[in-house]
């Protein structure tokens, strides 16, 4: 009975190992400085119960968790596309060590306003809090340029990949660009509430305002393009899912277009200053 149960759990094991060694193998640099981040997790959650300070209406450490956690997966995703990439292995190293010095950054300057009890974003009381923001906000649009680049390389040439998977990963990175700029209204408003003050009621640990419109949820659900058109441009490469469709290219954009207008549904309703859930 023990082996039945444990087979499942065993091929489970084997597949994410799998996975794991494919990542490693395609971006070495990108893959361990996400095991690091996500190592970074379980240290900052035994932190958390013994601090008793809140910011912005939360215990400081949720969001340098969430950051690690977004950016390990961003990471990973990064190094497990541009692989891909249709340019010299010198380019591909050069976005791969322009991503991992951005987004690392931009993590430990989260995490250390964590630990200082201060806010990260929006911070202008001081010429250190200012400085903080400044370079935080240098390191972003160091990223998106890398970004861009690749996205301009992946629509302009054809890497020898099935067209629905090619077709998932350049709207994927459209859309995650197109959200990327998100952030600069909210740079422009200096906040990512609209209609309501940056800290209030909010759903359980992501925060997102439960009684305004909250810029983040369009930003985090567009960024996510980045994932799910890749995955599922995949799914209709494989081939007995392309067999059954005569134009898989065709689905992965009814996918990637309604993941869009879903996208900018959502930013329009936080403009409108509408909560997702409204409590």
């Amino acid at each position: 009975m023990s082996a039945v149960v444990n087979e499942p759990t065993r091929k489970t094991s084997v597949f994410v190992s799998g996975l794991a060694d494919e990542a490693r193998r395609r971006d070495p640099l990108l893959f361990w400085i996400a095991i690091g981040h996500l190592l970074l997790i379980p240290v900052m959650l035994a932190l958390a119960p013994f601090d008793d300070r809140f910011i912005t209406g939360i215990n400081p450490w949720i969001k340098p968790i969430k950051f690690a956690l977004a950016n390990a997966v961003y990471m990973l995703t990064v190094g497990w596309l541009f692989h891909h990439l249709p340019a010299s292995a010198r380019a591909r190293q050069r976005i791969s060590r322009l991503v991992a010095l951005t987004i690392t950054a931009e993590t430990v300057l989260i995490t250390l306003q964590a630990a200082r009890g201060t806010t990260s974003h929006f911070n202008l009381s001081s010429l250190a809090n200012a400085g903080i923001l400044g370079l935080m906000g240098l390191m972003i649009v160091v990223n998106t340029v890398a970004v861009s680049y690749a996205t301009l390389k992946f629509w302009r040439d054809k890497p020898a990949i099935p067209a629905p998977y090619l077709w998932g990963i350049r709207l994927g990175l459209l859309i995650f660009l197109l959200a990327s700029l998100e952030g600069f209204v909210m740079v422009r408003l200096h906040a990512h509430g609209v209609g309501v003050a940056d800290g209030g009621p909010g759903l359980p640990l992501i925060n997102w305002s439960t009684k305004g419109g909250d810029l983040r949820v369009a930003h985090f659900f567009g960024l996510h393009a980045l994932q799910v058109l890749p995955l599922a441009g995949y799914f209709f490469s494989r081939r007995g899912m392309a067999a059954r469709l005569k134009k898989p290219v065709f689905w992965v954009w009814a996918v990637g277009l309604s993941y869009a207008g879903l996208a900018l549904l959502l930013f329009v309703q936080a403009l409108s200053g509408f909560p997702l859930i409204s409590r």
